[in-house]
């Protein structure tokens, strides 16, 4: 099922996405080979080092409290939209998704990219205007879904990506390390996981072309 048509009409009453996991107990095995003199074996990457790659990063992710509702071990349990709603930060995205009738639909989607603009990200935007976006539900729509993309994204994804939105825009990410931009809003808490979406917390809201 393409994703984007079940967004296309609004208001948006279900959002499914079919993710095929493939698996095979197929096991090869391959023959012995012989190292070339003075070859140098590369070591597989450690539990630790994979642990950490999978971890959350960014300065906003040290208020993330440690235990209890919003904490990041809660978030991995809750539905997408619901694990927003327990993080103070968003609380003016948990209203917006709210107001344009997304909350089942983001929860019941299954393995989306999340690109969650926190407060600050809205105060941005002049107060007039936002009251304005928020009593619109096709113009809300279209922004909430323009900050969600299909598949669980990596750090690795992002580092030079673009992607289709729902909303049937392109976003396009840069980045290495720990700092990483989505079309220029900086992520300040990413690869955060809940049960049916990474989320990458962002500092400006997004705005589609159309």
């Amino acid at each position: 099922m393409n994703i984007r048509h079940a967004v296309t009409g609004l208001p948006v009453l279900a959002l499914a996405l079919t993710i095929t996991a493939i698996s095979s107990g197929a096991h090869a095995t391959a023959e012995p080979t012989t190292e070339p003199a003075g070859a140098t074996a590369v070591s597989a990457p450690s539990a630790k080092q994979a642990t950490a790659a999978r971890r959350p990063f960014g300065p906003a992710c040290s208020a993330v409290p440690k235990t209890g509702k919003g904490s990041f071990t809660e978030m991995a349990a809750d539905p997408v939209a619901t694990a927003a709603s327990n993080n103070p930060a968003l609380s003016t995205l948990v209203t917006a998704v709210k107001k344009a009738g997304l909350v089942d639909t983001l929860n019941g989607a299954a393995g989306i990219t999340v690109f969650a603009p926190t407060n600050q990200a809205f105060a941005k935007i002049p107060k007039k205007t936002l009251n304005k976006v928020l009593a619109n539900k096709k113009k809300l729509t279209s922004i909430l879904t323009y900050h969600v993309v299909q598949g669980r994204k990596t750090p690795a994804d992002l580092r030079r990506g673009s992607f289709t939105t729902l909303q049937g825009g392109k976003i396009t990410t840069s980045g290495t390390g720990s700092t990483y931009q989505v079309n220029g809003a900086r992520v300040v808490c990413g690869n955060v996981p809940t049960r049916n979406a990474t989320v990458y917390i962002i500092d400006t809201v997004l705005m589609p072309k159309k």
